[in-house]
């Protein structure tokens, strides 16, 4: 509405990002012709998917627009990082006290693991490591560029020790000693993947702050499994995956079974938020009593749910900005916009893993939260700053 009214301008990063608006638009107005035209088997349920998709592609938008400078850039990672740290705070003291609350609610599930507000520890998992991509990738943008060093490193360490960036550093390992607490197989392993990955191609892509960026992720990955692990229970977390067995899990069979709704249902699928009403009609009895709302993998909910024509756009989407993010990670030289990128790269990493397990991207602050990151993979690639005429 102000742009119509010449009150605002599009930011550069909006304007790039036409295509990518359009696949979330097209793929919206899919779940739209899935409600309207009766083309789904719960019409109540993809109503409010469609509601929540308009919300996300509206988020995605605005981000584009209002985080127009590196004044806000920073305030929006701070922001992610404070909210992050607030649900690892009281995740944390909620298990650790034995007085477990969600938000005024008593839990009566996952007691003695961390779940702060959510009622699922996974899903804690998944917010904190979008929130902890954030971070470091600001961590990542106040490195100083060009020196292998290692006295002018440790110098450079002692400065960000002593300096208003450890506030930021504590806040990182308090949020991965929640991680920890959560007890998320996945989650725990997708972070650190993630971080491993998108920071070796950081490293590949600008090898002339080898050394910092080096130095950081070494003492994230030695100070955080070491020392917060020790505390905090990773030791917990091995156990969980060492004692994973096919026999325990039945998401292998579920799995199986959902590729069976899409079988029936290949380009349309069953309607967006439908997976609950879908599965008891293909479900049998080796996946024992449990009710499966969710299919405990987001690939294969949209694809059971919109179809191949419903997830396609989606899908486009995703790539396009994993290249975009990867491009600002490769070409910027402003070290707060590759911070943008590769947080971005790192979240959706880490997403991938997770989703592959999990129904992150069904939980409405998680799938909020991942679209602000995606922007910002934009951002990073796409933002101008004009000073004395040229770009910042």
């Amino acid at each position: 509405m102000l742009y119509l009214q010449n009150k605002t301008a599009l930011s550069k990063s909006f304007i790039q990002a036409k295509f990518p608006l359009l696949l979330l638009i097209i793929g919206q107005a899919f779940v739209g012709y899935q409600y309207f035209f009766n083309a789904t088997i719960d019409s109540n349920a993809t109503l409010q998917q469609l509601l929540l998709g308009i919300s996300y592609t509206c988020i995605f938008a605005l981000s584009l627009l209002i985080i127009n400078s590196k004044k806000r850039i920073k305030y929006t990672i701070y922001t992610l990082v404070a909210s992050g740290l607030f649900q690892a705070v009281y995740g944390s003291l909620m298990t650790l006290t034995g007085v477990e609350y969600l938000l005024l609610v008593e839990k009566d599930a996952y007691l003695g693991v961390a779940t702060g507000t959510f009622v699922n520890r996974n899903h804690l998992a998944g917010y904190l490591v979008i929130c902890l991509s954030a971070g470091l990738g600001l961590m990542i943008g106040t490195l100083k560029p060009g020196t292998t060093n290692i006295k002018e490193i440790f110098r450079r360490f002692l400065q960000a020790f002593l300096s208003s960036k450890i506030i930021l550093r504590l806040s990182l390992v308090i949020m991965v000693a929640a991680l920890v607490m959560t007890h998320s197989r996945m989650g725990n392993t997708a972070f650190f993947a993630g971080m491993g990955i998108v920071g070796t191609l950081a490293i590949i892509l600008k090898g002339k702050s080898i050394g910092s960026t080096l130095f950081l992720l070494t003492s994230l990955l030695v100070i955080d499994i070491a020392v917060v692990g020790t505390f905090f229970g990773i030791e917990n977390v091995i156990d969980r995956i060492e004692g994973t067995s096919q026999k325990r899990e039945t998401r292998d069979e579920v799995n199986l079974y959902s590729l069976e709704i899409h079988k029936n249902n290949q380009l349309t699928g069953t309607g967006a938020g439908t997976y609950f009403t879908a599965f008891p009609q293909v479900r049998e009895k080796d996946v024992g009593f449990m009710f499966y709302d969710h299919a405990h993998n987001d690939y294969l909910e949209f694809l059971t749910e919109r179809g191949i024509i419903g997830i396609a756009p989606l899908v486009l989407f995703i790539l396009m900005t994993f290249m975009i993010a990867f491009r600002g990670l490769q070409k910027r030289q402003n070290t707060l916009l590759r911070g943008c990128a590769f947080a971005s790269l790192m979240s959706m990493v880490s997403m991938a893993l997770h989703a592959t397990v999990d129904f992150n991207l069904q939980i409405p602050a998680n799938a909020a939260t991942f679209m602000v990151i995606l922007a910002l993979g934009w951002i990073g690639r796409y933002h101008r700053e004009k000073k004395r005429g040229r770009e910042s």
